[in-house]
């Protein structure tokens, strides 16, 4: 049986500019950058804290040449803030397209993207 979400798998262009993106503008962390030495690279990436999900960034290029069939578009993901205001002004600050705070019935929302603009969610969770 499934018991929890392991790692996202993401798909990007240029994996040290996402890398740079996600470590130095939204505060997340290399936990791994692993390279098999035939062209395939994947760097996992985590939230700073104790994350038990992980994102990892695959070359998206080398992957649709390895597996055609993959669906390659960007996930649709909902990440959580236990200061949503913060954090919006954090990212504005540093330069990351941020959308307007958003109230929804489950909670306060905004959405950005990263430096490919795949778009992403932020909700605040307390």
């Amino acid at each position: 049986m499934i018991h929890k979400v392991g790692q996202i798998m993401l798909y990007v262009n240029n994996q040290d500019e996402v890398v740079k993106f996600w470590t130095e503008k939204a505060g997340f962390q290399v936990i791994s950058d692993e390279d098999n030495g035939q062209g395939m690279r994947w760097i996992e990436i985590a939230p700073a804290n104790d994350s038990e999900t992980t994102i990892v960034l695959h070359n998206k290029e080398f992957i649709a040449k390895m597996s055609p069939e993959l669906n390659l578009g960007t996930p649709s993901l909902l990440f959580f803030s236990d200061n949503l205001d913060r954090l919006h002004s954090e990212f504005s600050s540093k330069e990351i397209t941020v959308g307007e705070i958003v109230a929804m019935p489950s909670g306060r929302v905004f959405n950005f993207s990263d430096c490919e603009e795949n778009y992403f969610a932020v909700m605040e969770k307390k």
